[in-house]
């Protein structure tokens, strides 16, 4: 484990666009009306949801019917906002309008990180000359004023051919939209909008494989599940060239392009549905597993059981005051989502 995670932990201990639905067996507390608990948001966290169905499955008792859907993050942050569902799946922290439109409806939750992500960049493996990029030559392809001006290779890198390139990306649904174009290109909203946009990895997956011109971006599980058909690029960052990678980001070196991973649960919904609460504490203690599992880059098995201790004390709220943690360390963002000084409100 890196020295970043390692850092927090002993800091710490001191103070997929696609839906699936399984019915798993409940424990005997289950109410006897058929019930359903729905986790919809970012297509990054998707594979955990799936992974989470899958593990609570060696629960007994009545049936109880579990969905998973990717929508984007911003999409399940708005459904849980209004008070439609009781998880949001999220790729990056809830922002200052969410936060807003939650408080409007009288929506408080628990903030519960799951694991770490690396935006990946990709490319066709059959493309010979793209190896590496840096932030600045991202900003360069993927910033607003790229629109419509920016299409070829050498417009990039000298060095790279006169060619076209093709550009896969998510929608501006996505919470990796977000956190991209606010690492790379300084603002949520600063991107070109003239590519292959969808919030469904699998769409962008395809995107790239199928098109030896292109290059795209999505999260580090997706690109790990599809690694025979893509090539990931390293990247030229706050900490010089890093290729993505779990002890990458497990050290703090994949900057700035390194981002925490979450479930928002409704705090009523905890209080009132002893399933629901059930089901979250099982997937924050097989936490690790779980985002093995899912190829995504887990916390520690310490951090889990802090996690854990946060849901029990029904810590409500969110630690990043609307904004996205961009350039922080591994340490530093968990340890602002574990500030204890933070009172249980919106902020």
């Amino acid at each position: 484990m890196g020295a970043g995670v390692l850092q927090v932990g002993a800091l710490l201990a001191a103070g997929w666009l696609g839906a699936a639905v399984i019915t798993v067996p409940a424990r005997a507390e289950a109410p006897s009306k058929s019930e359903e608990i729905s986790i919809v948001g970012s297509s990054t966290v998707y594979p955990f949801s799936l992974e989470a169905i899958r593990q609570f499955r060696s629960s007994s008792g009545q049936r109880l019917k579990l969905s998973a859907t990717a929508t984007g993050t911003s999409a399940g942050l708005r459904e849980f906002c209004a008070g439609r569902i009781s998880i949001a799946a999220a790729s990056r922290p809830i922002n200052a309008k969410e936060l807003k439109a939650c408080e409007a409806k009288g929506v408080s939750f628990v903030e519960l990180p799951l694991a770490f992500d690396a935006i990946t960049v990709v490319v066709n493996p059959a493309n010979p000359f793209a190896k590496a990029i840096s932030t600045a030559q991202l900003q360069t392809l993927w910033s607003r004023a790229a629109e419509g001006t920016i299409n070829r290779w050498n417009q990039v890198n000298p060095r790279w051919p006169d060619q076209p390139i093709k550009l896969c990306g998510p929608g501006r649904d996505s919470g990796t939209y977000d956190t991209f174009n606010k690492a790379i290109n300084g603002d949520e909203a600063n991107s070109r909008q003239d590519y292959t946009a969808s919030e469904d990895d699998e769409v962008l997956v395809r995107c790239v494989a199928m098109d030896r011109q292109a290059l795209g971006y999505f999260g580090f599980d997706y690109y790990q599940a599809n690694r025979k058909q893509l090539r990931a690029l390293t990247v030229d960052g706050l900490r010089g060239p890093v290729a993505p990678s779990m002890k990458a980001v497990q050290e703090s070196r994949y900057l700035p392009l390194s981002r925490p991973l979450f479930y928002y649960v409704s705090a009523k919904a905890l209080n009132g549905n002893p399933n629901l609460r059930q089901f979250v504490n099982n997937s924050l203690q097989k936490g690790r597993k779980i985002a093995e599992r899912a190829g995504m880059i887990p916390l520690q098995d310490s951090t889990y059981l802090l996690v854990t201790n946060k849901l029990y004390r029904n810590v409500l709220g969110s630690s990043f005051a609307g904004k996205l943690p961009i350039g922080l360390s591994v340490g530093q963002i968990l340890k602002r989502s574990f500030n204890e000084q933070k009172q249980p409100q919106f902020r």
